[in-house]
């Protein structure tokens, strides 16, 4: 039931190690996403999974075939989704499925795709007048006009407004109820929370974390509070033994855990030093925040 397998991977160029040992697995049916900041080795790992790309050494398999070499076979059961370009600027909406279709034995009907994405009003727009959001939903198309079993999609919402972005979200909640594979790359940490069944976080071509969203923030949590007065955050630091932030102007974060003694203890400071704080919140670290802490260093 696996539909990707990748271990030790090793991908270099020149002097300088885009992956450097690189193993992880993926389920069929389960949305995985591939996290990482910019330079982190994730297109690089996600062009050789789709066959695009050599590598240096490490085992991958693909829905049980290596992609090295593309093999004809296995390219009709994928299906990608590239963040921009690849599409013709000039050609229309419809041309464009048309053409894709044409590569597939049994594609999906181009006009069910069309309303499938929300474009179904734009079959005779060229893709060059389309706005940001458009091509997006257009590219989401033709990655699927195949049928595939498994589909990589690179950031998939890029460039949309909210409604357009929940649509595409319950197109690929709707891919995983049909059993299809997604592989999912974004930089929208709230998208891969909710969409990711599971998540591994790469930096430096090395994998950080990998885990389920609940997992990968369980445990955390964290403090923030507000307040109108000034606060010298070393001297409250200091007293509470954490690490204390003026995020924006008034607004202040514990990097600890919300324990009833440490509230306590940042209740009394303010009240001897008449500092009113107008907002208190205890709450659990999500994605994003374990993401920031675990890269820190990458960029």
């Amino acid at each position: 039931m696996t539909a990707i397998w990748v271990e030790g991977l090793v991908k270099t160029y020149g002097g300088f190690t885009a992956v450097d040992d690189l193993s992880f697995s993926v389920q069929r049916g389960e949305t995985f996403a591939l996290l990482g900041p910019n330079g982190a080795g994730k297109t690089t790992t996600i062009e050789i999974l789709e066959g695009l790309r050599g590598r240096d050494s490490g085992e991958v398999t693909v829905l049980g075939a290596d992609p090295a070499g593309r093999p004809l076979e296995l390219q009709r059961k994928l299906g990608v989704m590239l963040q921009e370009g690849g599409l013709y600027p000039g050609a229309k909406a419809k041309e464009i499925i048309d053409l894709y279709a044409a590569f597939y034995p049994d594609p999906r009907p181009t006009s069910e795709l069309l309303e499938l994405v929300g474009l179904g009003d734009k079959a005779k727009i060229q893709q060059k007048r389309m706005s940001g959001g458009e091509r997006q939903r257009l590219a989401l198309a033709t990655a699927l006009v195949g049928r595939p079993e498994l589909v990589f999609i690179d950031e998939p919402t890029a460039g949309m407004d909210v409604a357009a972005r929940h649509a595409t979200w319950d197109i690929v909640e709707d891919l995983k109820a049909q059993g299809v594979t997604v592989i999912l790359t974004t930089h929208y940490m709230e998208e891969a929370e909710h969409l990711a069944d599971r998540v591994g976080i790469i930096a430096h071509g090395q994998l950080l974390a990998i885990g389920t969203p609940a997992e990968l923030t369980s445990g955390r949590s964290d403090v923030r509070f507000k307040s109108p007065d000034e606060i010298d955050t070393s001297l409250l630091g200091e007293k509470l033994g954490c690490t204390v932030t003026m995020e924006s102007a008034g607004s202040y974060s514990l990097d600890v855990d919300g324990t009833p003694f440490l509230i306590a203890n940042l209740t009394a400071f303010a009240a001897t030093r008449d500092i009113l704080l107008t907002e208190v919140r205890v709450g659990a670290r999500g994605l994003e925040e374990v993401f920031l802490e675990l890269t820190e260093d990458s960029e």
